[in-house]
């Protein structure tokens, strides 16, 4: 091929070359897409992590929580009799709104147990005294006394506690997870910038428009081109960092007596230790709601109290923790500290595994104008580090705003973490900017986020959304030809570009 003076390249160094015009466009757009491609590959990769440890984690509360149901379904009907079987429905309500609870909907856990606690005494009241008519005013004076009266014992108190505690810090890791694989799905979208595609056709293929096609990247010079190309993303790495460290810290409320993995999967538990203390308190309670609230209407048609047959007590058996959580856990511990340093780390990775970087920097490797050593220092990271990129033209007065509301979404999802780690039953919405609760991990439908539900609305129970190239060496050649790429271009289409390109060089 000739040889062209290269006055009439854009982006390459305009000596002699053997790169057209049109060449030189085509392959500066072929390089985007090549760089783009890796980028999609790379989170792709790490919302595929993210996606395998939150969908084990959450299939594991959600059936600790299934199996806690279907041991009371189990249980109750033989231990406790009608007590139980004409009340299912309010058990059953029970689970469903812990489901929505755990899911991320805007209720709040204590007025949901509240609730059914003062639902559940309304209704056993009535059965353990068949012969009684309470009035609706007679049951409100009896749902003001239940605090002092304590009919279930200390199993409500007990539950609240612990179940608050507990719900928060599962729902909160598993909505980190998802939060986390919606924020790279996000930021993947987010285009190159016209300077950084430009730089990017000068790291990789002006060498081979230079016809030194051996000469491949200079590592400080590859680096360079990518911090300055991926600028913005680096900027989530402090929040990325505080999102990962603050998930690792709330598993430590996963265990124990009061952890996540007991208090989940023993909620039956609780209510059985509840109906007992019923029970056993029948007799003291019936006279001090009499007391307080004067003799209930009698039923003409009830049986009495004697007829009532007595159950026996239910005592149910911790499951001992089978090791299955502990080990996902594990897992998903040592992932996050791995993907800690992921958006600081892209540039070096995408260089090494993508770029067909030279292994050294001495005077064999690409340094943007011809073979020879690359003396710029390398940048920092960051947007306000690459005011000098000798490479990457950056502005660094303009951030990528869809960057910067992915760095808000970390650190609201990380603020919601420091809560839940502290007990506390934060407003749990879904944190996708969007509203979409695409790969959020636990968002919740528009009928139940963002206001109170109340116990008589339809909810549809949710689930959790969830979020390489040759390194070879081009053939070496002398400069009195045009070379072969390496293998970040796919052979046949420089052949049919240079094909096309003129006459051979003299």
């Amino acid at each position: 091929m000739e040889a062209l003076l290269g006055e009439h390249l854009r982006i390459c160094p305009q000596g002699y070359t053997c790169c057209t015009s049109e060449m030189e466009e085509n392959l500066a757009n072929h390089s985007r897409m090549e760089l783009e491609t890796a980028l999609h590959d790379s989170s792709r990769a790490l919302q595929a992590t993210l996606a395998t440890q939150l969908h084990g984690i959450d299939d594991h509360f959600q059936r600790l929580l299934n199996d806690s149901e279907r041991a009371l379904q189990d249980a109750f009907p033989g231990a406790f009799g009608d007590l139980y079987t004409q009340n299912t429905r309010a058990f059953r309500d029970l689970y469903s709104e812990l489901r929505l609870y755990y899911r991320g909907a805007n209720l709040h856990l204590e007025e949901t147990l509240a609730e059914f606690w003062a639902r559940l005494l309304e209704r056993l009241f009535k059965q353990l005294h068949p012969q009684l008519l309470p009035t609706d005013d007679y049951l409100d004076c009896l749902g003001k006394q239940a605090e002092a009266l304590r009919p279930f014992g200390d199993a409500p108190r007990e539950l609240r506690l612990r179940a608050t505690r507990a719900f928060v810090a599962a729902r909160s890791f598993v909505q980190g997870l998802g939060v986390a694989s919606d924020v790279v799905r996000k930021v993947a979208q987010v285009p190159l910038a016209p300077e950084c595609s430009r730089a990017i056709m000068k790291l990789v293929y002006c060498a081979h428009c230079r016809g030194v096609p051996g000469a491949r990247p200079c590592p400080d010079y590859c680096r360079n081109v990518l911090k300055g190309c991926l600028a913005n993303q680096a900027d989530l790495d402090a929040e990325w960092r505080n999102l990962l460290d603050s998930m690792v810290l709330i598993t430590d409320k996963f265990w124990g007596p009061s952890g996540a993995e007991n208090v989940i999967g023993g909620v039956h538990i609780w209510l059985a230790e509840a109906i007992n203390a019923l029970q056993d308190n029948k007799d003291t309670l019936t006279a001090k709601v009499i007391q307080g609230c004067g003799n209930p209407k009698v039923n003409p048609h009830g049986s009495g109290p004697e007829e009532m047959r007595r159950r026996g007590k239910l005592a149910l058996q911790e499951k001992p923790p089978t090791g299955t959580l502990e080990k996902l856990v594990s897992e998903a511990k040592a992932q996050l500290r791995d993907i800690q340093d992921f958006w600081i780390s892209l540039p070096g990775t995408l260089c090494s595994e993508k770029m067909a970087m030279s292994p050294a920097s001495d005077d064999r490797c690409w340094n943007g104008i011809s073979k020879g050593r690359y003396l710029p220092e390398v940048m920092g990271d960051g947007l306000a580090n690459q005011i000098n990129n000798p490479e990457v033209e950056v502005d660094i007065t303009k951030p990528d705003m869809t960057i910067r509301q992915q760095i808000m979404q970390l650190k609201i999802m990380t603020n919601r973490l420091r809560g839940a780690y502290g007990g506390n039953d934060v407003d749990f919405q879904d944190a996708s900017d969007d509203g979409s609760g695409s790969g959020s991990g636990g968002g919740c439908p528009d009928d139940t986020c963002g206001r109170r539900v109340s116990k008589n609305s339809s909810r549809t129970p949710l689930t959790h959304a969830l979020p390489g190239l040759s390194e070879q060496e081009g053939q070496k050649t002398s400069a009195a030809s045009c070379p072969e790429p390496h293998g970040f271009l796919p052979l046949f289409l420089v052949s049919l570009i240079l094909a096309a390109a003129g006459p051979r060089w003299r």
